[in-house]
């Protein structure tokens, strides 16, 4: 069973940053793509960036592009997420996630949560004021 442990959300003003990181004790990273998904209230949970296992490509969905960097460090077992010019329509609960071995396309990965991804953590809130 794959436990993802996030930290790093809270409240933040708009135009505020947050960095968010997750490690797990279960397993590891190496080799897999990772991301970040996140849930807003009464909305579905959807793929906001991912990273393949070398670093060397990465997708961002629409929404955050240019304010979000995805980051990994292999060696310390931890995925970061680096957020700027935060907007409201950010808040939610933020989760890592591990696609399946060989699910390598960073852009599928986040387009589908619904199979080969593994969630296990319970999240980490980020609320941003207007």
């Amino acid at each position: 069973h794959v436990q993802m442990v996030e930290s790093g959300g809270g409240l933040v003003q708009t135009g505020g940053s947050l960095r968010l990181s997750c490690t797990s004790s279960g397993l590891s990273f190496t080799d897999h793509t990772m991301g970040w998904f996140r849930q807003a209230p009464g909305k579905e949970r959807e793929g906001v960036s991912c990273i393949t296992w070398s670093s060397g490509t990465t997708y961002y969905s629409d929404s955050v592009k240019g304010r979000f960097t995805i980051s990994r460090d292999n060696a310390k077992n931890t995925l970061y997420l680096q957020m700027n010019s935060l907007k409201p329509d950010d808040t939610g609960t933020y989760y890592c996630a591990a696609a399946d071995l060989g699910r390598d396309d960073p852009y599928d990965a986040c387009s589908d949560g619904s199979y080969g991804i593994n969630f296990g953590g319970k999240g980490t809130l980020v609320t941003v004021s207007s």
